[in-house]
């Protein structure tokens, strides 16, 4: 029996392959009661064009094609997609180079990129401020993560192939066997699809104890509908390099519902959603390991300190501001919309990693540190895995 522990997007399009192999006896054990609870249902749903990553990386490899796949996809199925582009807009003199650094980048993998001046970023995005030029990649999409999840998950039970048990936890492992709080599971081969909660799986398996989760809270305000036409698409900031996260952007969503964010600061839990975290340990834990980033890791501390500004509605303004003209203050109004992202550090060199990890242990694998693009990235990088360490 081959158990993959964790319904999200990578878990399911791992099983997708599975089955695409003939294999016919998978089993997916899933926490939660429905798919979509965390990290894969509560993204911006935006599918990423490749611009943004090392060309050695996992993610430039993979972000391209499975960009293809995942529209294929959704456009086989009925699904809601909305094929707008996007734009990243410099902010300051200095940003431009940055500009054609992702253009490089874009090129690299394969992606479609194009520098525009201020006259054809108006026709694109009639209301993006930028300083002189922008970047405009017309592969990004916009996708509804839910629906694509409760899809995949319909089509693997239809397939007569994959189990599912939805609200049981893998919490350990003894000889081969899985345990959950409500069984034991036989495997003959094990992937951890766990997302936030993965390296601890791996930490059971006594693997990768230097790699360890450090999850970043991710918030938005919700532009008024009023206000919804000053944006067409997708308008981001030119991003720092240095650091996984893209800064505050404006998306319009597949409902035409339009949401600036995320926000990047450190959570004080892994599902930290609401105002006080699930475990109090586990805050005070995690309150430890990013006082030691902040003190330790310079791109680390400027981060937070810029992110912290952010839960003050004026600075926040001005940040979402510097990208849209026409934009008023009352204009941001709050929203329910929050994830988490978990971001793995290495806790050996007090680094965050900046790309997917994958670890293979005899008849173990586990996949590690599947944040954005994940989401899009999944169908493409699905292939890799299953081609490259899982014998079928």
């Amino acid at each position: 029996m081959f158990i993959i522990c964790g319904a999200g997007i990578t878990g399911l399009t791992i099983a997708r392959e599975l089955v695409r192999r003939g294999i016919s006896d998978i089993l997916i054990l899933e926490k939660e009661g429905v798919v979509g609870k965390h990290a894969s249902g509560r993204n911006s749903g935006v599918l990423h064009a490749g611009i943004y990553y090392s060309p050695d990386s996992l993610k430039a490899r993979f972000a391209v094609e499975g960009n293809r796949l995942m529209k294929e996809y959704v456009k086989e199925r009925g699904l809601p997609i909305r094929e707008t582009g996007k734009v990243v807009v410099a902010r300051r003199p200095e940003e431009i180079e940055v500009l054609y650094e992702l253009k490089r980048r874009a090129d690299a993998a394969g992606s479609r990129a194009e520098i525009v001046d201020e006259k054809t970023l108006g026709e694109i995005e009639p209301h993006a401020r930028t300083h002189e030029k922008a970047l405009y990649t017309p592969l990004t999409a916009v996708i509804d993560p839910i629906s694509i999840l409760e899809s995949m998950v319909d089509e693997l039970r239809a397939s007569g192939r994959v189990e599912f048990r939805f609200g049981e936890a893998c919490a350990g492992h003894r000889g081969g066997e899985i345990i959950t709080h409500r069984s034991r599971y036989p495997f003959d081969f094990f992937i951890n699809a766990a997302g936030a909660h993965a390296d601890r799986i791996a930490h059971s398996f006594s693997l990768a104890r230097d790699l360890l989760i450090l999850p970043f809270r991710g918030t938005y305000r919700r532009l008024r509908d009023a206000k919804s036409h000053l944006v067409r698409g997708n308008i981001y900031p030119v991003p720092d390099l240095r650091s996984p996260f893209l800064g505050v952007h404006f998306t319009k969503g597949v409902d035409g519902t339009v949401y600036a964010g995320p926000t990047a600061f450190p959570a004080l839990g892994r599902e930290h959603y609401g105002f006080l975290p699930e475990s109090i340990r586990e805050a005070v834990s995690i309150l430890y390991r990013d006082a030691v980033m902040f003190f330790r890791n310079p791109p680390f501390r400027y981060n937070a300190m810029r992110e912290i500004l952010k839960y003050i509605p004026g600075f926040f303004y001005r940040d979402a501001a510097s990208l849209l003209r026409g934009l008023e203050r009352r204009d941001l109004i709050p929203s329910r919309k929050v994830g988490i992202r978990p971001q793995l550090v290495n806790w050996k060199t007090k680094e965050l990693v900046m790309d997917f990890v994958v670890l293979k242990d005899g008849n173990t694998l586990h996949i590690l540190n599947a944040i954005s693009p994940a989401f899009t990235t999944s169908m493409a990088f699905a292939r890799w895995v299953v081609d490259e360490f899982v014998q079928t």
